[in-house]
């Protein structure tokens, strides 16, 4: 036997997407922290970088990543980690040496 199937797929989604360790959760609305930059200079003759909460609205997950229905605008730099640690006008020294988790089909790791 044979039979000729059609699969509807949906359109293509175009989806802002951030790992899941940058969105904090609270039982008031989901938040993230992003880097702004200040009219104040460094000694490097750089502006500052300080920390600013926005509210988001998180959509569907996959993996270690989260789709960002509203909130962000592409561009932006999200802080990732030591969330914890910040507040509204703290400053920034940005490392991007250690990167997180971000795959949307992540393996488990044998030991």
């Amino acid at each position: 036997m044979f039979a000729n199937v059609n699969i509807n797929l949906g359109e293509k989604l175009q989806l802002l997407t951030l790992p899941q360790t940058a969105v904090t959760y609270n039982p008031y609305g989901s938040t993230v922290f992003i880097a702004k930059k200040t009219d104040r200079i460094n000694k490097k003759g750089e502006p500052i970088m300080e920390a600013q909460q926005i509210f988001v609205t998180p959509g569907l997950t996959r993996g270690d990543q989260v789709a960002i229905i509203k909130g962000l605008e592409p561009g932006m730099t999200v802080i990732t980690s030591g969330q914890l640690k910040l507040k509204n006008g703290t400053p920034l020294i940005i490392n991007n040496s250690v990167l997180p988790a971000n795959s949307p089909n992540p393996k488990p790791q044998e030991q």
